[in-house]
């Protein structure tokens, strides 16, 4: 089983979506089940809908996943976990204040030292802590030794006890902290591989320490993906903004996929991605966000849409509509922007700048005519029938059926719109 984890607390981002998109990949490749667990215990900073929010995205971009669960409902087993572990003398009360521990960090940093725990509470006896009325965290027991683990990506790596530190499992409120609830769910949920953003990397020791203090034997395998970066705004980084502005799930995918990575293409849909993508090959450099190689992408997975599907996302449902908004791809590389480009043609116009008797004079024109086939033919029954050739023709015409003065050239736009004339001239 893998799990995608993500905290209902804000958009999902960039790089939560490209952990979902790797975990995804690769439960196919082992033919594991994927779950999506919603990591919700920290209930002040929870944004209310945010959950389903997330699941919807993740179902946009057809990211398969067995089932959801909220870490919230897993409680009764963190603490019932964390009473185990204090009774085994593996987790302990401490009592220590905030200014307490801020005076042992302090300490540390005058003595250029990694901060570290004092274990002062650890000693206490069962009649002290049983005595003491105080607020009160439970934390592990720091590991004998060091915590050694391989990442796909990073290697072999090595944490000393003192990195490991002992870090608090269970808050004032009897809450779980991050890592003791992740450890606990990944046990509970038989998790096999663990792929997540690598500023994760220094809570991967403090979680092999809690399942190996319950002497779980199962392995887990981790990728840690390395950081995106120089995403240009929190905006930018935002799937949600991404999809509002135009882009098309796929090509975001595509895009991630292809972050740091050595693909046999450049332009693939995720199932293509699963026949070949290799962790253990994606580079150990921060990769760079570039949201202008996306829209080059965009723009690909645009051109290669079938027609009707791309006219139904551009709120109609006509195929010509769809080889219409191809043509503006020569100056669009988003829906949105292709929406600003088609939208004109279907909007009332009223009059075109220094040629407003000539427009006229073609409205009528247009409004009398036959069905005509051909721009070319087009053309000529305007002649014949108003006079009017050239540019006192091409402008006025031009503005009448596209809604602008610039583009694609009119004869690769009218084969798509003839059909629409009447709706267009009125």
């Amino acid at each position: 089983m893998l799990r995608f984890a993500i905290s209902p607390t804000s958009d999902m981002n960039i790089g939560n979506l490209r952990v979902a998109i790797f975990n995804y990949i690769l439960s196919k490749q082992l033919g594991e089940d994927l779950l999506i667990r919603i990591d919700d215990t920290d209930k002040e900073k929870n944004i209310e809908g945010k959950e389903k929010e997330i699941i919807e995205l993740l179902s946009l971009f057809s990211i398969e996943h067995k089932f959801v669960i909220y870490q919230s409902e897993n409680l009764k087993y963190h603490q019932k976990m964390a009473m185990q572990l204090m009774s085994k003398k593996q987790a302990f009360s401490c009592f220590c204040s905030d200014n307490k521990l801020n005076e042992l960090k302090q300490e540390a940093e005058k003595a250029n030292k990694e901060y570290s725990y004092d274990g002062f509470c650890a000693t206490l006896s069962d009649e002290t802590v049983l005595n003491c009325n105080a607020p009160f965290v439970v934390r592990m027991l720091k590991p004998e030794g060091n915590i050694k683990f391989t990442d796909k990506i990073k290697g072999e790596l090595n944490y000393s006890s003192s990195a490991v530190d002992s870090f608090v499992i269970l808050k004032h409120d009897k809450t779980p902290t991050y890592n003791y609830a992740c450890a606990i769910d990944d046990m509970l949920n038989n998790i096999s591989m663990v792929i997540r953003d690598e500023e994760y990397l220094s809570n991967t020791p403090k979680q092999i320490h809690i399942r190996d203090t319950f002497s779980y034997d199962k392995e887990i395998e981790y990728v840690h993906l390395p950081k995106i970066s120089n995403q240009e705004t929190d905006k930018e980084s935002s799937v949600k903004w991404l999809i509002e502005q135009g882009f098309l799930p796929a090509a975001i995918a595509n895009y991630l996929v292809l972050l740091g990575n050595d693909t046999p293409e450049k332009i693939f849909t995720l199932e293509d991605a699963i026949k070949w993508v290799d962790l253990t090959k994606l580079s150990q450099e921060v990769t760079k966000f570039d949201i202008e190689k996306l829209k080059v992408i965009n723009k690909e997975h645009l051109s290669m849409m079938d027609d009707m599907r791309l006219s139904k996302l551009l709120g109609f449902a006509d195929s010509d509509i769809g080889k219409l908004a191809k043509v503006y791809l020569e100056e669009a590389d988003t829906l949105n922007e292709l929406k600003s480009k088609i939208e004109p043609i279907f909007t009332p116009k009223t009059s075109c700048e220094g040629f407003e008797d000539e427009m006229n004079q073609i409205k009528k024109c247009l409004k009398d005519a036959p069905y005509i086939d051909s721009f070319n033919d087009l053309e000529i029954y305007i002649t014949n029938n108003s006079g009017l050739k050239d540019e006192k023709m091409a402008k006025p015409l031009r503005y009448i059926l596209t809604g602008s003065l610039n583009g694609p050239s009119i004869s690769d736009i009218y084969p798509h719109i003839k059909n629409y004339l009447g709706e267009i001239i009125k």
